[in-house]
């Protein structure tokens, strides 16, 4: 049959937990295993207070007599009168605030660590814990309410700890708390009227379980259900009593008590009841005629499980397996296990599965007790349910006699609600479960795809999978421009991350642009400069645009390296906790490419006309010490004048080269031909024009019309570029019928930083286009090697010159310094000048 309940919600404490100790009284008292103890209000329906205990509260009982409360930590037992508890404050609002006691050390009692469980019997307080070899229970007198400090111990008793068995491990002992019950003989004057944990057996039932001792002295019996599975009792008044095994049920103990059966008092069955759903039922049995006597028959059955927690109620077990609460007739139960035990002795077991276990319909109980009667008839149950709703459970009169299916007609539209209540909570929690699925999937995808790009961009780097001058997938390129506030000049760098790769660069990623100078400033001191770009949902084929400051024209320092790399951090997947324990504080670096700003890239190029109007000379005169100091301090991008004296050097490079490296990829060789005559203003648009080193020019390509460009830098001198073609004599020629064509590119300027500068950008790009240039002819073989041979000629005698100026300025020989920075000067000049620049081909 199906029964039928109704589900009140009474109150929601707001907290998610997995197990929970209900005690009822005046009060209901709570514990979720934290260091927390809820005191409610039944009759108010409201949350009285909230006890903050030093440590995790394991257990706690109650003195209902003296109105004093019990509770079990880690460092001992402290006792709270319930008297003392703050009352609630009426704030403004329509609602009161809770109040918040915290319990310091002045009301420990017991200082014993590792207690597990609490009883509470007369004026006797028994504690149960674990040691490393047993179980021990302590006896403690109950002192005054006007004595502080520590109660007398009385004495304690022990069962060994048994660990030959799979899942006896201390770690799963120490984490399930054992169960305490105490037992009366019906004979006993106290067994009138017995407080909660406390139960009444029949005297017969009681005589042959724990002896004649305990029945003639009426002792208290303490019952213990380890987590184990193994029932242990101790009398209480008989000297030298030990912890002695009554029975085992193979499985942790979950809840122990007594059932009346057919009759209302005493008690004449024992109930325990297992985590996987195993119950034994101990009763007495006439033996036959040939034993005589009475005996203590043990009767198992077993019942869906695992059982998180459970009560009993005269004849009915009520216990919940998280999922659904169920309920058990064991009068039933007993029944079908004498049948299946007749004909054996009393001591053998009944292992039948019964039929009489009816669902309730109420999912998510963790702590359940026996709450009131009401006038009906009919029982009332308190739960609490996993996220914190303390529940009043009723039960139709029905269930309670056992016989009818049917629920009263008045009941019949409050069960069909419980009926969809409880679906409602069954889908709550799927959908919890859902999100909870679904938002691990999203982050095992987002830890692929962080792990994806690593190995690509690794790889990359490697150079063992992909040849070193494929370009990365994920890479950057910038566009250098020229922006002017407050009448000052500043250069600006456009990065752009273009994402080439198949992969989407989710949230969580950092760009990092590094830039520094190839030298460091005159100061000594390092000019980096660093900026992070967090970033998200960059897919394949996007490009992300930033905008990145250099440096102002007067602080410019070129060439400079821009360094690009990609930084992941886990903080956002993982959380900071676990963040912490990763090396590195869970951040990922994967470099990507590093670009380069020369002295071509920061120009300024000028049309025909501004280049007249523009072309001033220099406003004052320096001495040639002064142009040497420039000179060596060109390489730090460091601005010196050198006055109205004209600077140049000079780059030559085979025509053929340049058509063959220079012309459309796909063009025709009438294409080719017809680029002939443009091979100079060619070199020039490729040499301003083209991306070199990632970097592009400011604004659009520009279409070149002659053979000279005039362009601006940073420090306001003109800079001055001449291509033209040009034969090289036949007399120069090794085996040559015609003269050889080159293109002479020669650069003028008055500052000699700026000729410098520009003419170290020139070289970088040609040497990169020879990278590029396929095998040469062995004619042009033995050109090289010519050319070769009369730069090596004249780079001597400009070393011999070299050689007299250093010593003549060691020994003293009446040189004077101009002299001699005048020699230097004339040895770069005639370096760099036409006469002995190498020719490339």
């Amino acid at each position: 049959m199906e029964g039928r309940c109704v589900v009140e919600t009474l109150t929601e404490f707001g907290f998610s937990s997995e197990s929970c100790s209900l005690r009822v009284g005046a009060d209901v008292f709570l514990s979720t295993g934290s260091d927390e103890v809820y005191v409610f209000s039944d009759q108010n329906r409201e949350l009285k207070a909230i006890i903050l205990f030093p440590g995790p509260v394991r257990d706690l009982v109650m003195n209902e007599d003296k109105q004093t409360l019990y509770v079990a930590c880690c460092s001992g037992v402290y006792c709270i009168g319930l008297s003392s508890l703050p009352p609630r404050v009426q704030s403004s609002r329509a609602s009161s605030i809770v109040p918040h006691m915290k319990i310091s050390g002045e009301h420990l009692v017991i200082r014993e660590e590792g207690v597990l469980a609490l009883l509470l019997v007369n004026s006797v307080l028994l504690n149960l814990r674990l040691t490393k070899t047993s179980w021990l229970l302590t006896r403690y007198k109950i002192a005054e309410e006007s004595i502080l400090g520590s109660y007398e111990r009385l004495g304690s008793c022990k069962a060994p700890v048994v660990s030959d068995s799979g899942h006896h491990i201390t770690d799963e002992r120490s984490e399930r708390r054992p169960v305490l019950f105490c037992v009366h003989s019906a004979a006993a004057p106290s067994s009138s009227s017995l407080p909660s944990g406390h139960v009444c057996l029949e005297p017969v039932l009681f005589k042959v379980l724990f002896g004649i001792d305990a029945a003639l002295a009426k002792s208290p019996v303490i019952f213990c259900g380890l987590p184990d599975g193994r029932l242990c009792f101790a009398a209480q008044r008989l000297p030298g009593s030990q912890l002695r095994v009554l029975h085992s049920l193979e499985q942790p103990v979950v809840f122990v008590g007594a059932s009346a059966g057919t009759r209302t008092d005493p008690a004449e069955c024992l109930v325990a009841l297992g985590e996987q759903g195993k119950v034994v039922l101990v009763t007495s049995k006439r033996a036959g005629p040939e034993g005589g006597g009475i005996t203590a028959a043990f009767t198992e059955v077993c019942v869906p499980g695992p059982v998180v927690c459970a009560c009993l109620d005269k004849r009915c077990l009520y216990y919940s397996t998280g999922s659904d609460l169920l309920v058990l007739d064991l009068s039933q139960a007993s029944a079908g296990g004498s049948e299946a035990a007749k004909g054996q002795a009393g001591s053998q077991k009944s292992a039948a599965a019964p039929q009489n276990v009816i669902s309730l319909n109420v999912c998510r109980v963790i702590a359940l007790t026996k709450h009131a009667w009401n006038t009906d008839g009919s029982v009332q149950l308190l739960g609490l349910s996993c996220r914190g709703q303390l529940q009043r459970i009723s039960l139709p009169v029905g269930l309670q006699d056992g016989g009818s299916s049917q629920p009263p007609s008045s009941h019949v539209g409050r069960s069909i609600r419980d009926v969809l209540s409880a679906i409602g909570d069954v889908y709550e929690r799927s959908s919890v479960l859902e999100a909870s699925i679904k938002s691990r999937n999203q982050t095992l995808k987002h830890l692929n795809q962080v792990l994806n790009i690593s190995f690509l961009l690794n790889t990359e780097a490697d150079g063992r999978t992909l040849a070193p001058v494929q370009e990365k997938p994920i890479r950057c390129h910038a566009t250098a421009s020229w922006s002017t506030l407050l009448q000052k000049d500043s250069l600006n760098l456009k990065c752009v991350l273009d994402n080439g790769s198949s992969y989407v660069l989710e949230r969580g990623w950092t760009l990092n642009i590094t830039a520094f100078p190839m030298c460091d400033s005159p100061e000594g001191e390092s000019c980096s400069k660093h900026y992070s770009f967090p970033f998200h949902n960059l897919h394949p084929g996007e490009k992300l645009e930033i905008f990145v400051p250099l440096a102002t024209a007067g602080d410019l320092s070129v060439p400079c390296s821009v360094s690009c790399s990609l930084t992941f951090s886990f903080s956002g997947l993982l959380g900071e906790e676990a963040v912490t324990e990763l090396p590195q504080g869970g951040l990922v670096s994967l470099p990507l490419n590093t670009l380069m700003v020369d002295w071509l890239h920061v120009l300024r190029v000028l049309s025909p006309a501004d280049a007249k109007r523009n072309a001033t000379s220099q406003p004052y005169d320096v001495t040639v010490a002064d142009t040497i100091r420039a000179f060596l301090k060109s390489g730090c991008g460091v601005e010196r004048d050198a006055g109205n004296e004209q600077h140049s050097a000079t780059i030559k490079v085979s025509s053929q080269l340049l058509r063959d490296m220079l012309k459309p990829s796909e063009g025709s060789p009438e294409e080719s031909e017809a680029m002939s005559p443009n091979v100079c203003i060619s070199l020039l648009d490729w040499l301003l024009c083209e991306g070199h080193g990632g970097v592009k020019m400011q604004g659009d390509k520009m279409a070149l019309t002659s053979p000279v460009v005039h362009a601006r830098a940073p420090n306001g001198h003109m800079i001055k570029l001449t291509a033209k073609e040009v034969n090289r004599a036949q007399d120069r020629a090794v085996e040559q019928e015609e003269p050889l064509a080159i293109v002479e590119v020669q650069i003028e300027s008055s500052s000699l930083a700026d000729v410098c500068g520009t003419h170290h950008a020139v070289l970088r790009r040609v040497q990169n286009l020879l990278q590029k240039a396929p095998d040469k002819p062995s004619s042009t073989i033995k050109m090289q090697s010519l050319c070769v041979r009369e730069a090596l000629q004249r780079a001597e005698k400009l070393l011999r010159q070299l050689r007299q100026s250093r010593i003549s300025c060691t020994f003293g020989e009446g040189v004077s310094m101009g002299k001699v920075t005048s020699c230097l000067l004339n040895v770069y000049e005639e370096l760099r000048g036409n006469e002995n620049s190498l020719l490339i081909i």
